[in-house]
């Protein structure tokens, strides 16, 4: 399972970026307000950071035709752009005429399987089932995820289940356990995956340790 950071902050992309484990980047254009900037000048940043997949959401919802236009300009940006398009039936239209034109899709805000039938049906390279905001809904979220990937394997779909809306390191466990092929985690979460009380105890007594040998050897010179 490839591991994703959600956001638009370059900073937090190049902290987990080095840890080198960063596979690619989710934006959305909540996360790209926040940085206050220029959207492409933020969105350029991003691409020529990242190495893997980054995706670029359309904001111009009024017809297909407009979104078809704005997922050709943010797919162009660079090689690595993939356009994000909503579960809808213009979204749905929108993302199918960009698979002809050779441009990878990612079909964001799907909560149910039925809805990633859909967006595997127009040929997405991505589909981003929001888990968080189902289990919000009082429904069951990770029940959600693994119905989807059960029915990709058994039809041969070819998209990537991408998990996203995910609130904590056992969301990201549970997600690779059902099969998504990808996990997208806001920084906050990432950064617990690397987080356990017993590494921290572990470390401090060997440096502790480390230490009391370097004091021996200096009292025998």
């Amino acid at each position: 399972m490839r591991l994703f950071l959600d956001t638009a902050s370059i900073e937090e992309i190049r902290e987990i970026n080095r840890w080198g484990v960063l596979s690619g980047v989710t934006t959305n254009p909540t996360l790209v307000a926040r940085e206050h900037g220029d959207p492409d000048a933020v969105w350029k940043e991003i691409l020529s950071e990242v190495d893997g997949d980054v995706s670029l959401e359309v904001t111009d919802l009024s017809t297909p035709s407009a979104m078809v236009e704005q997922g050709r300009r943010l797919a162009a940006m660079g090689p690595n752009a993939v356009v994000k398009v909503p579960m809808t039936p213009d979204g749905l239209e929108t993302g199918k005429l960009l698979t002809k034109d050779g441009i990878r899709i990612n079909v964001t805000l799907v909560f149910s399987p039925a809805q990633a039938i859909l967006a595997a049906e127009i040929g997405a390279y991505i589909v981003s089932p929001f888990l968080g905001r189902i289990d919000d809904a009082a429904s069951d979220g990770m029940h959600a995820l693994r119905q989807i990937c059960e029915i990709y394997e058994v039809q041969g779909y070819e998209t990537n289940v991408l998990a996203a809306s995910l609130r904590h390191p056992m969301h990201v466990v549970d997600a690779a356990l059902a099969g998504a092929d990808i996990a997208t985690l806001p920084y906050d979460v990432f950064t617990k995956l690397v987080k356990h009380p017993l590494t921290d105890v572990g470390l401090q007594s060997f440096s502790a340790d480390w230490q009391r040998l370097q004091e021996e050897l200096k009292g025998g010179a």
